[in-house]
């Protein structure tokens, strides 16, 4: 299933502002989850109950994957920070010594007033020569050493916005962790009275969780569009009967974006790691006009994805209980339908 004052704000750590952000906000909306459902409630308003606390299940897992996905760009570009100061200041030792040695070797040589030196010097035309000589290489490396200690400055302002931003996201991710626990025990609560129920209800609210709209649009087979939607395809197929696992893609359980994240990358395509963002990893299409291997996108918050196999039939990792499988293609509300 599917911000401290800044002195040079970078992209990414606007990115991060943004992503906190969107993250604040669905730990906001999660946080508002009812107390829970009497044991005592009519079989109904159970699984009414089981199906609202499964949709915000996702929700939170979605948010978590997002958050997760941006602590691992922030964690990379705080490294390449890291290394690119380490190497620079190792260039800025090496013209210090650089310098030292210069400033030795004029010492050295007496380390004369330079009318003096030119006054006593044997050739006056060769220590003019090697004066400017000088001059221009000690300009050159104090210019070169300002610049890079300019850079070094806002590479280490660079590296502590990375180091904040990081901090900010871990805690966001930590909350929507919290949330998720929350869902998990009502979760919990939600299948013991399931278990309560005798096998025939339990086989309704089974039957009615897969059941699908009659008001949508005439769908056929169809043919894979690409050679890669067929790989896809065959991967996801390859993952049927393995478990639904809270935010895992593979390769022994799935969420259901990280379902669909593995088997592009077994066709060789990178998709983003949740399913609002893989609503837009390509073009939209009109559900009628649906082929096996393009994503199908549900709710208007995009928080379930599948994968349209034909026959007007998806498959997708369901919920905690339910392993990967198919459902019929209007099984919930679907949103968009991506092509990969």
């Amino acid at each position: 299933m599917g911000s401290h004052r800044r002195l040079a704000p970078t992209g990414f750590d606007k990115g991060a502002v943004a992503a906190l952000g969107l993250l604040s906000a669905a730990a906001a909306a999660l946080g508002a989850v009812p107390a829970g459902t009497a044991a005592a409630a009519p079989h109904d308003d159970t699984r009414a109950e089981v199906d609202r606390l499964y949709e915000e299940a996702e929700q939170a897992t979605e948010a978590y994957n997002k958050a997760d996905e941006k602590a691992d760009a922030l964690r990379e570009k705080v490294t390449t920070a890291q290394d690119r100061i380490a190497r620079q200041q190792e260039r800025i030792n090496t013209m210090r010594e650089t310098l030292g040695s210069l400033a030795g070797a004029q010492y050295r040589a007496g380390g004369l007033d330079p009318s003096l030196a030119l006054l006593f010097s044997d050739d006056p035309d060769d220590y003019l020569d090697k004066a400017a000589a000088l001059d221009r290489i000690n300009a050159h490396q104090a210019g070169e050493l300002k610049e890079l200690q300019t850079a070094m400055r806002e590479l280490a302002q660079e590296r502590a916005e990375a180091t904040r931003a990081l901090a900010e996201l871990e805690k966001s991710r930590t909350a929507v962790a919290r949330h998720k626990k929350t869902v998990e025990h009502k979760l919990a609560r939600a299948r013991q009275l399931l278990n309560a129920l005798a096998p025939a209800e339990r086989a309704a609210w089974d039957r009615a969780s897969r059941s699908g709209r009659t008001d949508l649009p005439a769908l056929t087979g169809g043919v894979p569009a690409s050679g890669r939607a067929a790989a896809a395809l065959a991967a996801a197929r390859s993952a049927l009967g393995k478990p639904y696992v809270w935010g895992a893609n593979g390769p022994s359980g799935f969420d259901c974006s990280g379902l669909m994240q593995w088997s592009y990358a077994q066709a060789g395509v990178s998709l983003p790691r949740t399913s609002q963002a893989q609503r837009y990893a390509g073009h939209q299409v009109p559900l009628s006009q649906a082929q096996p291997g393009d994503l199908v996108v549900y709710r208007s918050d995009a928080s379930h994805v599948g994968m349209y196999v034909g026959n007007g039939q998806v498959i997708h990792a369901p919920y905690p209980g339910a392993p990967v499988r198919y459902d019929p293609v209007g099984m919930m509300p679907v949103a968009s339908v991506t092509r990969v």
